[in-house]
């Protein structure tokens, strides 16, 4: 994380969203997922010079350690900052926590109270109450739902007193003041439609020519947009990924691949995923009925209130050449899917089929094509990612019954 020679030490704490997140945050605390442009901690990070933690789950605090000082901020991790709650946060005393009726907020303590605090009993602090209206992750879905807003806050918290890159002539732009491309863009005869929101394409970037951009757009550093994509908003694509066919409000997170033909609409991908050429997924029903998804807490299919509502997707889970994913379809952590009928609509971690069946994806497969697959980008598979990977293994074995 982020280090400074200033004194603050902010703590960012997973709440009960976790378990409604997963199985996004099976791999990570709530405050790395990306919605917007940057992550939840990349946003905090921006706005408070401080040295940053996480306060997550035991078998994850290796990867994402927990620091403690003398004077600790504890913020929650699923919230979004904005201007009025990074003041008030950092107006805290010591002994003080700051609620939004009962939802912990976040809470200045010392590291003796740190190490005993208990997350849902804060009745021996001084209390706060935060009158203002947040913005805060509750499911999966919000990730989508709720990126349009993210993307619009971070474009005017990275862009601030900035000036873009150029834009080449052969581009047919319109809305150039919203626009932002950072240095090392590389784009040619797109289309880009900025009249109403705004587009940021990110350093080391490459959009290929024919491609068809609505905004609002976020490519971050180091991706691709193949030849004649379609891209609506809002989306996010995050680094080190590369997307083509057509994509219609998804995020999809770092070192990830839609790299084909194919539709992807109202969907999340978690990191180092790969979707195989013509993979298409409904995010629509044929009755228009309100869609239900597979939810972690309740361990049952819950009502989201969504008409549109396509794919959410693990790290590590790949799909083959004319996959078809069903609306409502949640993939769990490092699966594996294949055919060319529609599988289930919750495929829970390490399965390996489609709609024939499944069998395990054992962990000795995972750790061998990860192991490939981040070879391709020059990094490690390491011994903390394997230990988390073994973890969630164990945790999502009741989830499996094949």
């Amino acid at each position: 994380m982020k280090q400074s020679s200033q004194n603050k030490n902010i703590i960012l704490f997973d709440d009960a969203a976790r378990t409604r997140l997963l199985p996004l945050t099976f791999t990570r605390p709530i405050a790395d997922l990306r919605i917007g442009i940057l992550t939840i901690a990349e946003k905090w990070q921006k706005q408070i010079p401080a040295n940053f933690s996480f306060k997550t789950e035991a078998y994850l605090q290796e990867k994402y350690p927990l620091i403690l000082d003398e004077a600790n901020i504890f913020v929650n991790g699923s919230l979004i900052p904005d201007s009025e709650m990074v003041e008030t946060i950092q107006r805290l005393d010591l002994g003080q926590v700051l609620l939004k009726n009962k939802l912990l907020l976040a809470a200045k303590l010392t590291k003796n109270d740190a190490l005993n605090f208990d997350f849902k009993q804060v009745s021996q602090f001084e209390a706060l109450q935060y009158d203002k209206e947040i913005f805060k992750l509750e499911n999966t879905y919000d990730l989508f739902t709720q990126n349009e807003k993210a993307l619009l806050s971070d474009f005017k918290l990275i862009t601030k007193g900035r000036t873009s890159a150029e834009i080449s002539p052969t581009n047919n732009v319109l809305g150039k003041e919203n626009i932002f491309l950072e240095e090392g863009v590389e784009m040619e005869f797109a289309t880009l439609n900025a009249s109403k929101a705004p587009i940021y394409i990110g350093k080391n970037t490459l959009v290929m020519e024919g491609s068809l951009i609505r905004a609002p757009f976020a490519l971050c550093n180091n991706s691709v947009v193949k030849m004649g994509a379609k891209i609506y908003g809002a989306t996010t694509i995050g680094p080190f990924s590369t997307v083509g066919g057509e994509l219609n409000n998804c995020v999809l997170w770092g070192y990830s691949n839609k790299g084909h033909e194919g539709f992807l609409g109202n969907s999340v991908l978690g990191q180092w995923c790969n979707l195989g050429a013509d993979t298409n997924n409904s995010n629509l029903k044929n009755t228009y009925v309100a869609v239900r998804l597979w939810n972690y807490e309740t361990e049952s299919f819950a009502k989201t209130g969504l008409q549109f509502c396509g794919l959410i997707m693990g790290d590590h889970s790949k799909s083959g050449i004319n996959s078809m994913f069903n609306t409502g379809t949640v993939v769990g952590v490092a699966a594996n899917i294949h055919g060319t009928e529609f599988p289930r609509n919750f495929i829970p971690s390490f399965a390996d089929g489609g709609y024939k069946g499944f069998k395990l994806n054992t962990l000795k497969t995972v750790f061998e094509v990860a192991e490939r697959v981040m070879q391709r980008r020059n990094i490690e598979l390491s011994q903390a990612d394997k230990n988390i990977l073994q973890n969630v293994f164990e945790l999502t074995q009741k989830y499996r019954k094949f």
